[in-house]
C-alpha cells in the first residue's frame, strides 16, 4: 500500500489533468490517492473513474483555503472521505471560489491597464477545467519560466506581493468553520502543512471543533516541524497524513509519490467510504 494524499490537478491550481496524474501515480506504484484541489470538489467523480481504470483508489478530498483571524495568518484545512454531496463544504467554499475568481479578473485588468500583454481568453482556457482563475493561470500567460526558477519568483513578487499592481488578496473562511463543514459532511478534517504556514498555535482550538489529524509528511517540513507535529498528534490523539503537494509545472519540482502518507490514515479513510 502506497498513498499520496496531497495532489493538485487542473481543477484548481495544478497544471496536470486527472488522466495525467493517474498515469504518473500508476507508474509510481500508488495504490491510494487524493486530489485536494483548493476549495472545490468538482474533480472527485472524474478522478474516481480514471483511478479505478488504473487500479488506484481515490479517496475524496479537498484543501480549504482558510484563515486564523486571531493570529492573522493563513491556515489550510484538508478534508477527506466526506459524503458525496459535500453540501456543507460546498456551501462554505462556493463564495470563496467566487471571490477568488473575481479578484483574479481584477488582477488581469491591472496588468492590462499597465501595458502587459495578457489575454483574458488565454487565461480562461488554462482555467477551463475548474472554472476558477488562479494566480498560477495568470503567471503561465506572463512567462514560460518554471515556478521554481528565480525569474518566475522575481516576476511573481513584482506583481502579486508588497506594492505590486496585483497585490490584493481575498477574504478567506475561518479555519474553524472549515473543520466544522468537513465534519458536518461526515468527513475527516486534517491540518495541512502547519510548519509551512506556522499554524501550530491553532491546533488546540481546531481540535475543539473536530480536527482529526495533522499532515506530517510534507516537503516544506523540517525535522523540527515533524517533531512538533508528532508531539501535537500524541497530545490530542490525532492521526498523521502526508503527500507530495504536487502542482506539476505550477509548483515545486517534486513528483507524485515522492512523499507518501502513513498507512494508518488510509485505513481510517477507507473505513468511511
Amino acid at each position: 500500500m502506497k498513498a499520496d494524499l496531497h495532489v493538485h490537478s487542473n481543477y484548481s491550481d495544478g497544471s496536470n489533468t486527472v488522466e495525467e496524474i493517474m498515469g504518473m501515480a500508476e507508474q509510481k506504484g500508488i495504490t491510494h490517492i487524493s486530489l485536494v484541489d483548493h476549495d472545490t470538489v468538482k474533480g472527485i467523480e472524474h478522478a474516481k473513474e480514471v483511478g479505478a481504470s488504473r487500479g488506484i483508489t481515490v479517496i475524496p478530498a479537498i484543501e480549504i483555503s482558510a484563515y486564523d483571524f486571531k493570529r492573522n495568518r493563513k491556515v489550510h484545512i484538508l478534508g477527506y472521505s466526506f459524503d458525496q454531496k459535500a453540501e456543507h463544504i460546498q456551501r462554505l467554499c462556493s463564495p470563496l471560489l467566487q471571490r477568488r475568481h473575481e479578484n483574479s479578473l481584477w488582477q488581469v485588468e491591472q496588468l492590462q491597464q499597465n501595458g502587459y500583454q495578457v489575454v483574458l481568453e488565454d487565461i480562461q482556457k488554462r482555467a477551463a477545467q475548474g472554472g476558477t482563475i488562479y494566480k498560477q493561470h495568470i503567471m503561465a500567460c506572463l512567462t514560460d519560466a518554471h515556478f521554481s526558477t528565480e525569474d518566475y519568483k522575481k516576476m511573481y513578487k513584482k506583481f502579486f506581493k508588497g506594492d505590486g499592481i496585483c497585490a490584493r488578496d481575498i477574504e478567506y473562511v475561518d479555519a474553524n468553520d472549515a473543520v466544522k463543514a468537513i465534519k458536518a459532511d461526515e468527513g475527516f478534517a486534517v491540518l495541512a502543512h502547519p510548519g509551512q504556514l506556522d499554524s501550530f498555535d491553532m491546533i488546540p482550538e481546531l481540535v475543539q471543533n473536530g480536527l482529526d489529524g495533522i499532515e506530517r509528511n510534507h516537503y516544506d517540513h523540517t525535522a523540527q516541524d515533524i517533531v512538533k507535529v508528532e508531539s501535537y498528534a500524541a497530545e490530542f490523539g490525532l492521526f498523521l497524513t502526508g503527500g507530495s503537494d504536487y502542482h506539476g509545472d505550477f509548483g515545486t519540482p517534486i513528483q507524485i509519490g515522492d512523499i507518501a502518507s502513513p498507512t494508518t490514515a488510509i485505513q481510517t479513510f477507507m473505513a468511511n467510504i
